[in-house]
C-alpha cells in the first residue's frame, strides 16, 4: 500500500527520533547497577584515599555503589588504558591525575590518547606538595638542606612513585632550581617511597600531602617547605618555598575523573552533578582539607573547566618533559 507523502514524512521523522529518545531514557535511568571507579595506583595512596572518600558520598546521590578497582602499573597507564577501552556507558570511570593524563602521554608509547579518548567529568582537587627529608639529616630548614645537597653531589637519593611521576618530574625541577645533583629511586607508589624515607633508606621526597602530613605531624620526617603560594592551613608550621629561600618553586598536581570517549552527555552531566553536590558540602570540603587535599572552587568542577585545563597542561608540560629526556622504563 502506498502511503501519502505527508504521512510517510511524519512516520520517518518519528522513527528518526527513537534513538535519541532511547538514549535520553537510558540516561535518566542511569545508574541501574554498580559503577566501577578505576584508580590507576596502589591502595592507600592519595588518589585511592580521595576516590574512596568521594565515592562514599556519591553513593546516596546516585543510588548505586561505586566500586574502587586498583589497577596499577606503568605509571598508571595500565589502569587508564583499561578505561579508554571500556564501554562508553558511564559504568567505568577513571580517577586520574596530572601525571596519568599529561606526563604519561610524553613518556610512554600509549595505545590511547590521553586527551581525546576520554570524556571529562569533573576536576576535583589541585594539590601542591611538601619537600620532606629523613629525620636524621643534619639540615633543619630548606636553605641548610640545599647547602647539604650541594656539599654532597650525587650522594643523596630522592624517592618517587615511578618514572615520570610527580615526585620525579618535580625532583628534576628541584635539581635545576637549586643547582644540585642527587639520585632517584623509583617505587611502585608514593606511599612506599615515604615509608623508606621514614626508615632512613632515602633522603628526600617531594611528597603529596596525603602521605606527607601524617609523617610531619608525627615527627618522623623533616618538613622543609610547602610548594604552594601560601601556607597550608593543615600545616601552618611549614613555610612556603618562597618563605624558605626558594622563591618561585611552585608545583601542583590536579586530580580529576573521566569517562570513556563517547559516553553520552546526559550521563556525564548526571555524574558531574553527583560529584559537585558531594564536593560542595562544607563538611566534605573541610574533611578533604584535613586529609591534605585542596578542593578547587565550585566553578572549576565542570567538565568544560577540566577539558580546558587538561589541554593547557599538555601544551605546557610536554615540551619541558621531552627536553629533560624523561623516558619510561
Amino acid at each position: 500500500m502506498k502511503l501519502p507523502r505527508r504521512k510517510f514524512l511524519h512516520l520517518a521523522a518519528g522513527a528518526a527520533t527513537l534513538p535519541a529518545v532511547s538514549r535520553m531514557a537510558y540516561a535518566q535511568a542511569f545508574p541501574t547497577r554498580p559503577i566501577a571507579m578505576v584508580v590507576p595506583f596502589a591502595a592507600g595512596g592519595p588518589v585511592d584515599t580521595l576516590a574512596r572518600f568521594l565515592t562514599e558520598r556519591m553513593r546516596p546521590l546516585l543510588g548505586q555503589p561505586i566500586i574502587i578497582e586498583n589497577v596499577g602499573g606503568a605509571g598508571g597507564s595500565i589502569g587508564v588504558g583499561r578505561v579508554a577501552r571500556a564501554a562508553p556507558d558511564g559504568y567505568t570511570l577513571i580517577n586520574g591525575i596530572w601525571s596519568t593524563h599529561v606526563v604519561n602521554g610524553a613518556i610512554y608509547q600509549l595505545q590511547y590518547d590521553v586527551l581525546n579518548d576520554f570524556e571529562p567529568v569533573a576536576l576535583l582537587t589541585s594539590n601542591s606538595q611538601m619537600i620532606i627529608g629523613r629525620k636524621s639529616l643534619p639540615a633543619n630548614d630548606l636553605k641548610e638542606f640545599i647547602a647539604w645537597l650541594k656539599a654532597n653531589p650525587d650522594r643523596a637519593t630522592a624517592g618517587t612513585a615511578g618514572v615520570g611521576s610527580p615526585q620525579h618530574v618535580f625532583g628534576i625541577m628541584f635539581q635545576k632550581a637549586t643547582d644540585t645533583r642527587f639520585l632517584f629511586s623509583h617505587y611502585r607508589g608514593g606511599v612506599l617511597a615515604t615509608q623508606d624515607l621514614v626508615a632512613g633508606q632515602i633522603d628526600l621526597v617531594i611528597a603529596d600531602l596525603v602521605t606527607a602530613l601524617p609523617q610531619i605531624r608525627g615527627g618522623t620526617v623533616k618538613g622543609f617547605a610547602f610548594t604552594g603560594t601560601s601556607r597550608l592551613p593543615a600545616a601552618m608550621e611549614v613555610p612556603t618555598t618562597d618563605e624558605a629561600g626558594l622563591p618561585g618553586f611552585h608545583t601542583s598536581v590536579w586530580n580529576a575523573i573521566w569517562a570513556p570517549k563517547a559516553t553520552p552527555k546526559d550521563i556525564v552531566t548526571r555524574l558531574n552533578a553527583a560529584i559537585v553536590e558531594a564536593l560542595t558540602d562544607p563538611a566534605t570540603r573541610a574533611r578533604l582539607t584535613d586529609l591534605g587535599q585542596q578542593p578547587v572552587p565550585p566553578a572549576q568542577h565542570s567538565p568544560e573547566a577540566l577539558r580546558v585545563l587538561h589541554k593547557a597542561e599538555i601544551e605546557k608540560w610536554w615540551p619541558i618533559i621531552k627536553a629533560a629526556n624523561v623516558k619510561a622504563e
